[in-house]
Order: structure tokens, then C-alpha cells, then sequence
């Protein structure tokens, strides 16, 4: 099999889909790697660590042209639909329940599309999403401590605080990978940090873990209402797999925050958790400001951190690569996690979360396989 890595287009994406690691796996098993020019760049990566890795540096037509599997970090922009295909498959971040355009192409092009976020492994988690929902989280917090700068239109404080004087305090919107990520990177700095959470046995395990360090809080609208009056930096990590993010902080409560204080919400690629986080920003003008509050809009946060990103999700990524390349799409036949992940095919939509998201029809994929 021929399998294409174009190189990112998206704002400030500097990551790649496949670190000459992965590529000479490929290879060593029989396909051909075509990867576009200078696609590895932005990651450290030269073409000439991908040439000695027996993968072939070609342009980016050839790439969409040649290949049998395209395999991508993020999804499509629109100059890029053109590249859509029947007889190619789509391996990638999709977020289409969020991104009706994209899912438009998708179905019209009869593309067979895959996405990262929606593949389950044994025991129902999503492997291939928390390699950046680990990069993410951390950032999240990163970000909202440069955020209340007083350079940068925050309110002046330090998350940690030092003797005698409070620390910021942080709320952490969903307990999954993204948020406990970002409740462990916050607590570490000495924030005061609240995980406002649903799941019992989530609470339970974050209480745990952290040796009661990090509170958990019942995520009920009054509870969180009352909370945000006093956060400094609210973190959005909250995530259905495939479906858009439920918007569980109103722009009422987003008013009631203090001025100067910030909003990270992950979950934008999805398309957010927080009501005023209304349009998604870039790694060129990340924040905007509403009601006094600092908001942060990021799509591919990872972006920001390309070496460390491409690495980690090319490592789990790759079994996922191999499997497709050697058996094709009866790989996702005999693999009921990895058929979680196939969004569209031949017109169709094969995930019950993105057809719900975009109002339209699923179909199971076993019946069409």
C-alpha cells in the first residue's frame, strides 16, 4: 500500500503525521511512504532523516495523488477538498461533528474517513486521542498562567502565589484525560484547584490518585455557577466522543466572572464547553476578550509544541497505520474499537455520535463493509 503524508496547512501546525521512525516501519513491511516536502520540518525533522528511512520526499500533488491511505494530523481546510476521494482513505483528527463543511465533502467525495478521536482499545478509552489530550491539558494550564500576566490583559496573579499571599484559584471543567492532565499540571504550581466532574467513580479515582490533593466537585449548575464568581482560570476539558461538547457554562455565568481572569477551552475543536467561546482563534491571535475575561480558542493547541506532540502520537498511532496498510479495511472488521473510528464511507455516516451532531442518517458500517 502506498500511504501519503502531506504536509499541515492549518495556522501554526507544525506537526506530522509520521516521524521517520514510523516510516521506516512502514517500509520494513512491504509499503511505500510518500511524505511531502518539508512536511517534518516544523517537528525537527528533516527530508533527509525521512529519505534514509526509505520513504520517498515528493511534492504535495503527487502525495494526494499516489497514495492509497493519507494519513494527516489535523482536518482538511477547504482548499484541500479538492484532494478528497472515493477509492482513498482518510486517516486523521476529524472533528466533523463540529465542522459541517468538512463533513459535507466528506459524504459528496464518498471518502472513506477515520478519525483519531472516535477509535476505542479494549477497555473503551480513546488511545489515539490521549496522546494530545496529555499535551493539551498540560498546555491549558501553561497558557492561562502566561493569560493572567497583567502584560497580557490578565489580573496580575501568580497561579502558585507565594507565602502570604493565596494562590489562583483554578477549575477544571471534566475529569478525563485533558482535565486531569491540566488539575495535576495546575496543582504542581501550587494553584488551587476544583475538578467539577459527574461520574462518581471519576471523582473517587482523582481523589486517589492525587491523595485528596486535588478537589472534585459534583459538576451541578448551581455548584458551578457558584464557583466561577471566584475562579481566576477556568480550564473546558470536557469531551463526547464524536459529538460536539455539551456547553455547560452559560454567557450568564461567564459575566459573573472576575475581570481579568481566563478561559482555556480544549474542547473548541469539538466545539466548545464554554458559551462565549463562540469561534475558535489561532497560535497567531489566541485570546479574545468578553465581559471582562480572557478567552482562549485554540484548535490544535498541540501545534504549539510540534517535536514532543509528533512523537507521542506517532508512537500510538502507527499499530493503528500498520493494520490499515497490511489488511486494509477488514483491519477495522476484526477490530471492533478500530471500527469506532470510521466516520464516513461511501457517502454514508458510520458514527452515531457525528450523524446525531449533523442531524443526519447512520448507517451501521457492517452493513456496508
Amino acid at each position: 500500500m502506498i500511504i501519503g503524508i502531506p504536509k499541515e496547512i492549518k495556522n501554526n501546525e507544525n506537526r506530522v503525521a509520521l516521524t521517520p521512525s514510523g516510516a521506516y516501519a512502514l517500509v520494513k513491511n512491504g509499503h511505500e511512504v510518500y511524505i511531502e516536502k518539508d512536511a517534518g520540518m516544523g517537528s525537527g525533522f528533516s527530508n533527509e532523516e525521512y529519505f534514509k528511512a526509505k520513504a520517498k520526499v515528493v511534492s504535495k500533488e503527487e502525495v494526494f495523488a499516489k497514495a492509497d491511505l493519507i494519513v494527516k494530523v489535523k482536518e482538511y481546510l477547504e482548499s484541500e477538498y479538492h484532494y478528497l476521494r472515493k477509492d482513498q482513505m482518510v486517516f486523521t483528527y476529524l472533528h466533523i461533528a463540529a465542522n459541517k463543511s468538512f463533513a459535507q465533502a466528506l459524504i459528496s467525495s464518498k471518502t472513506t474517513s477515520i478519525a483519531y478521536e472516535t477509535v476505542t482499545d479494549k477497555n473503551g478509552t480513546l488511545p489515539l486521542l490521549t496522546p494530545m489530550s496529555q499535551v493539551a491539558g498540560r498546555m491549558a494550564v501553561q497558557v492561562g498562567a502566561w493569560i493572567l500576566q497583567k502584560a497580557n490583559g490578565g489580573s496580575g496573579i501568580l497561579l502558585g502565589g507565594v507565602p502570604g499571599v493565596r494562590p489562583a484559584k483554578v477549575i477544571v471543567l471534566g475529569g478525563g484525560t485533558v482535565g486531569f492532565e491540566a488539575a495535576r499540571m495546575a496543582n504542581g504550581l501550587g494553584a488551587n484547584v476544583e475538578v467539577f466532574e459527574i461520574d462518581q467513580r471519576r471523582m473517587a479515582q482523582i481523589d486517589e490518585l492525587t491523595s485528596g490533593q486535588i478537589h472534585t466537585i459534583y459538576n451541578s449548575e448551581y455548584n458551578l455557577k457558584e464557583a466561577l464568581k471566584e475562579a481566576d482560570l477556568v480550564i473546558g476539558a470536557i469531551l463526547i466522543p464524536g459529538a460536539k461538547a455539551p456547553k455547560v457554562v452559560s454567557e450568564e455565568m461567564v459575566k459573573t466572572m472576575k475581570k481579568g481572569s481566563a478561559i482555556v477551552d480544549v474542547a473548541i475543536d469539538q466545539g466548545g464547553c464554554i458559551a462565549t467561546c463562540d469561534h475558535t482563534t489561532d497560535h497567531d491571535h489566541p485570546t479574545f476578550e468578553k465581559y471582562g475575561v480572557n478567552h482562549y480558542a485554540v484548535a490544535n493547541m498541540p501545534g504549539a509544541v510540534p517535536r514532543t506532540s509528533t512523537i507521542a502520537l506517532s508512537n500510538a498511532t502507527l499499530p493503528y497505520i500498520l493494520k490499515l496498510a497490511n489488511e486494509g479495511l477488514v483491519a477495522l472488521k476484526s477490530d471492533k474499537g478500530f471500527m469506532q473510528g470510521l466516520n464516513t464511507y461511501e457517502g454514508h455516516y458510520t458514527c452515531k455520535g457525528v450523524a446525531e451532531a449533523l442531524n443526519g442518517t447512520y448507517v451501521d458500517p457492517m452493513t456496508l463493509l
